[in-house]
């Protein structure tokens, strides 16, 4: 196929030009054109593509004609749903390509069989039993496995844990129900599959586990579009390291001991994991009121916690011995052996002190690590980061050569993609910008507010929202307060439900999808929220017609990952802020600000409140970086244009 022809396909006289809601769009074919491209020549290529370009076609319709071999991978699942069962088809329908597709998932979507049937035994689970008859009867019709079929399965049910899979805790091959097992059914089908749908999790677990027992997705395959790439280079740091959490020892603790319980003559491994599980126990206390992330080397400086620590190694490395010679007696010794044996490398690997003088290329590799502890919601985790993932990005690939594509709405500052590029290595690829095809101009207005404090002033949320109060009533709802931190995101909810007539929705009353669900059937209700609602959030129409955002989304100071990475840029003579802090607050909020516009027929204000914007040199270069809109800095004008936001209503 010509490039040029993957242009036309999505034109005015294309097989999409039918199909509801669809109209051409140059941006869009721009792209489809340079992925086709892309695809030709088994290139790399960086796309960023405006709010409203319709990406997704513009990558599907080249990689399903391409004949070649197709990964995509998306975000998040809700995105991995919406690409497969609603973009997919619709592409596949109007091309008239015969492609198998499939959709893949991780384990924990997935109900395995094998577990399911051990739950029944469990008489701690007990309050489960009506529960889990209904699944274990939903088991014998389902043909995906899927427990969403089922209603929403929260990771933090004290069931899902328990009839799902993990990479520690599966069995393989040598799982007896392995033919049935859903995980792998679904990865067979990817395997024989044209263009499979995968997220980012997915993708790079694959590579860097490369779970035993099932095949590789990534074999075999000629191309690979990431979509949302933005979120690529964080994602990586994580699986290029190394964690090692308490809710991992536990779980491996209760199941050894559960299956040591069946066997006669192993109490002695029985009472070796109550004791592990013991020590894990002591060492999740410690980490009780542990207020943020923070350096393992300070963490540990506390005599207590590097005794408990040594001690749940020791506690480990017992179990391994004892687990050894049981290795041929079941599945489930085997595969705890295995877990044993990597839990242990990774624990033994993070609290490793780095050599003074590196003697060969894993020591080396050690001192390009930063290491560090979390607090969870129970117990916590330590790790062994990359403080880059360029040179590992690169070997996945070269390990995997073709077409790379990866495309999102914010991967550029300003025409400067080498923030995203330098992140994962991509010096070779190619580069392309697309503005969204919106009329910000005559949709939207960026508001500027005057007379706030500084952002470090503790009065500073207060002032916000005394600031966003008679925006919001102007509009009459309908709006988004996005936040930085979650003190912000109390003290401004706080006040904004003690001085609003509207509907004030906060982040953390109710899972994610209900309070979007709440706010866009309300249409005039106002939700205050963090991170979590800065990207991936599509609310089309009238119920969202403001969005305001507290600060720039500067990192928070503190966190070790972070200050390692700004320590490794002054190292080779670079500028911490202009090449780190600077560009990560801009993509940030330009997701943010993404929220607003999601139509051709949306209208809508945007209000920064940050004063920085305004009193720094920098912020010329934040607000190049943004969608071109009139500027207004008078409440009056404000009030005036957000009324006919309101009366629109």
């Amino acid at each position: 196929m010509r490039p040029e022809e993957a242009a036309e396909l999505l034109g005015a006289h294309g097989p999409f030009a039918d199909l509801d809601g669809f109209a051409p769009r140059a941006p869009q074919q721009q792209m489809a054109e340079a992925v086709a491209a892309a695809f030709a020549g088994d290139d790399s290529l960086i796309v960023e593509a405006g709010t409203g370009t319709g990406k997704t076609y513009a990558y599907l319709v080249p990689a399903l004609l391409s004949g070649k071999r197709t990964l995509v991978s998306t975000g998040t699942r809700t995105l991995q749903d919406q690409l497969f069962h609603r973009d997919l088809p619709r592409v596949r329908d109007a091309l008239r390509v015969p492609a198998r597709v499939a959709l893949l998932k991780g384990r924990a979507n997935y109900l395995c069989l094998h577990r399911m049937k051990r739950a029944r035994g469990q008489p701690a689970l007990r309050w489960a039993w009506e529960r889990l008859r209904t699944i274990e009867d939903w088991a014998r019709r389902t043909v995906s496995g899927e427990l969403a079929e089922l209603g929403e399965f929260r990771e933090d049910d004290g069931l899902t844990r328990q009839i799902t899979s993990t990479a520690d805790n599966c069995l393989g091959s040598r799982c007896e129900d392995f033919e049935q097992c859903f995980v792998a059914r679904a990865r067979r089908a990817a395997q024989a599959a044209d263009l499979v749908v995968v997220n980012h999790h997915l993708l790079l677990a694959d590579f860097v586990l490369k779970d035993q027992g099932f095949g590789q997705i990534l074999s075999g395959s000629d191309a690979i579009i990431i979509d949302e790439a933005h979120q690529l280079p964080e994602l990586a740091a994580e699986f290029f390291g190394r964690r090692v959490s308490t809710r991992q020892l536990q779980e491996l603790a209760r199941d050894v001991q559960a299956e040591a319980q069946l066997q006669p003559d192993l109490a002695a491994l029985a009472e070796a994991a109550q004791v592990f599980s013991g020590d894990v126990s002591r060492f999740e206390q410690l980490f009780a009121g542990l207020p943020q992330r923070q350096p393992l080397a300070v963490f540990l400086a506390d005599t207590e916690r590097r005794r408990t620590a040594e001690q749940v190694g020791e506690s480990l490395a017992g179990l391994r011995r004892l687990l050894s010679p049981l290795e041929e007696r079941n599945a489930e010794f085997a595969a705890a052996l295995e877990r044993a044996a990597g839990l242990l490398e990774r624990w033994l690997h993070v609290l490793r002190e780095p050599p003074a003088d590196p003697v060969d290329e894993q020591d080396a590799a050690m001192l390009r690590e930063v290491r560090w502890v979390e607090a969870l919601l129970r117990g916590g985790s330590i790790n062994a980061t990359p403080i880059e993932v360029a040179d590992d990005f690169q070997r996945m690939r070269e390990t995997y050569p073709g077409t790379w594509l990866f495309t999102s709405a914010t991967l550029a500052v300003g025409e400067d993609f080498g923030h995203f590029s330098r992140a994962l290595g991509l010096d070779d690829a190619q580069t392309l910008r697309l503005d969204s095809p919106f009329d910000y101009a005559q949709q939207a207005r960026l508001y500027l507010p005057k007379g706030l404090p500084e952002p470090n002033d503790a009065r500073y949320p207060l002032a916000v929202a005394a600031a966003a109060q008679p925006v919001i009533e102007a509009a009459g709802g309908g709006t988004f307060v996005l936040c930085t931190s979650h003190r912000a995101l109390r003290q401004i909810a706080e006040q904004l439900r003690a001085k609003l007539a509207q509907r004030v929705l906060v982040q953390g009353d109710d899972s994610r999808s209900a309070l979007l669900d709440a706010f866009a059937d309300d249409g005039n209700a106002v939700l205050v929220g963090t991170s979590s609602f800065w990207e991936g959030v599509d609310v089309k129409g009238q119920a969202l017609r403001c969005v305001i955002i507290d600060r720039l989304p500067f990192a928070a100071p503190g966190d070790p990952v972070f200050e390692a990475k700004l320590d490794a840029i002054r190292r080779r003579g670079g500028t911490p802020f202009f090449d780190l802090q600077l560009p990560e607050a801009i993509v940030m909020l330009r997701q943010g600000v993404g929220r607003l516009i999601r139509d051709p027929s949306d209208r809508g204000l945007l209000m920064l409140c940050d004063p920085r914007i305004t009193s720094k040199s920098y912020g010329r270069r934040v607000l190049a970086s943004l969608p071109r809109m009139p500027l207004l800095r008078e409440l009056d004008d404000v009030r005036e244009f957000a009324a006919t936001l309101a009366v629109a209503r």
